[in-house]
């Protein structure tokens, strides 16, 4: 079963939108499990500090090396990847997430503050992931991201499993093609006539030209 664990100053915010529609259920249902751990409990001192004014100065905090390898060497790891949600990171991409769902499940870190000490992304192997070119407060809703992506490609999860071989980044790597239903027609536009012809072979014919246009339009790379 995929097994995700979260390390995170704010456990309260999970499941969020992992505990709604068909993801939710498949939790409910136990096609998948999550289990978080607050990072304030591996914390130092009486006020268990988490965090420390940044070596050679500036502005912020950073995230101590002790405290977080504390946190991850608590969770078995079972071959699972230490995932730390970080606006340097590499960009999460469907081929990252089929990976991660086919196995046994992942270990990710939420970041906070400035980030964290290098030492310890180091030191425990640990993998950074970007969910966008943007900065968040923190990794708890780039959590949410990954962990949706990778959970309803798990089998079962999906009411109709041939829903994700069509979508964008799927198979041929294009984005998917626009989708219409009824009415037939709103607002003075109308579906395109091919999809209303049942030649199921023209269909499939535009449905290819109409992604291939997409994505050299809007993904050129």
């Amino acid at each position: 079963m995929f097994r995700a664990s979260i390390i995170t100053l704010f456990p309260e915010a999970f499941p969020g939108v992992l505990g709604v529609s068909l993801i939710g259920k498949a939790l409910r249902d136990g096609l998948w499990s999550l289990d978080t751990t607050q990072l304030r409990d591996f914390g130092q001192g009486p006020h268990k500090n988490v965090d420390d004014t940044p070596s050679g100065g500036g502005a912020g905090m950073v995230l101590r090396a002790d405290v977080a390898a504390a946190a991850i060497d608590s969770i078995e790891r079972i071959d699972r990847p230490v995932i730390y949600l970080s606006p340097r990171g590499k960009q999460l991409s469907q081929e990252m997430v089929r990976e991660w769902a086919a196995g046994p499940g992942v270990i990710l870190f939420c970041g906070r503050f400035e980030g964290l000490d290098e030492r310890v992304i180091d030191g425990r192997g640990m993998q950074e992931v970007a969910v966008g070119e943007a900065v968040l407060a923190g990794g708890e809703a780039a959590a949410m991201v990954l962990l949706e992506a990778c959970v309803r490609l798990i089998p079962g999860v999906l009411g109709n499993e041939t829903s994700t071989h069509e979508e964008s980044f799927s198979g041929d790597g294009l984005l998917e093609h626009p989708q219409y239903t009824r009415p037939r027609e709103w607002e003075g536009r109308t579906i395109p006539e091919v999809l209303t012809s049942g030649d199921h072979a023209k269909v499939e014919a535009w449905r290819k030209s109409e992604r291939e246009r997409i994505t050299r339009t809007r993904r050129n790379d």
